[in-house]
């Protein structure tokens, strides 16, 4: 996988010397409302440190990043295979640190370029709670579309999951037009 640039971002493919500042990243339980409602312990992100690499071997050019900005960790940048052929879902998960500066949204672009003009993706998706007002407003920002407000069941369902999960989504062809205004 290749180093992705944007103008202030380096974006490292992920490597076993990542895995201290996923930790980092994993054990700030706000970080991860919406996707555990809690911190992970460093046993359980070693776990998802290897799935994340094993993924990024299964379509060339797709997988996980590590972004910086300055020399500074910026957070864990996500486009790993979907389930469809030409197909990727887009994700993000970045330090409190780094919120609000435009971030995940600078580093989706480049995600979404590289998907789209480089490995040659038909669809990029992304989802999250219907609650996670912040991760829709980046995916509206990169162009993605609402496509869907699905309610799977949870064993251990997070605070807000009643209102469901909702999914958006660029293909190959919108990607070539300016985004919509919201």
């Amino acid at each position: 996988m290749p180093v992705l640039h944007t103008p202030r971002l380096t974006l490292h493919p992920l490597a076993d010397e990542h895995l201290d500042l996923e930790i980092e990243l994993d054990s700030d339980p706000e970080v991860l409302r919406f996707l555990y409602g809690r911190k992970r312990t460093p046993s359980e992100v070693s776990q998802s440190h290897a799935a994340r690499l094993a993924a990024g071997l299964q379509v060339d050019g797709l997988g996980y990043w590590m972004a910086f900005l300055d020399g500074d960790f910026a957070g864990l940048m996500m486009l790993p295979p979907g389930p469809d052929p030409g197909s990727a879902e887009l994700g993000y998960r970045l330090p409190r640190r780094q919120w609000r500066k435009g971030i995940a949204s600078e580093a989706s672009r480049a995600l979404l370029r590289h998907g789209f003009e480089t490995v040659g993706l038909r669809r990029v998706f992304a989802q999250t709670m219907a609650v996670n007002a912040g991760s829709q407003a980046v995916m509206r920002a990169v162009g993605m579309r609402y496509v869907r407000t699905f309610h799977p069941v949870f064993d251990d369902p997070l605070p807000g999951s009643e209102q469901g999960e909702v999914e958006y989504e660029i293909t190959a062809e919108e990607w070539g037009r300016p985004p919509a205004r919201q």
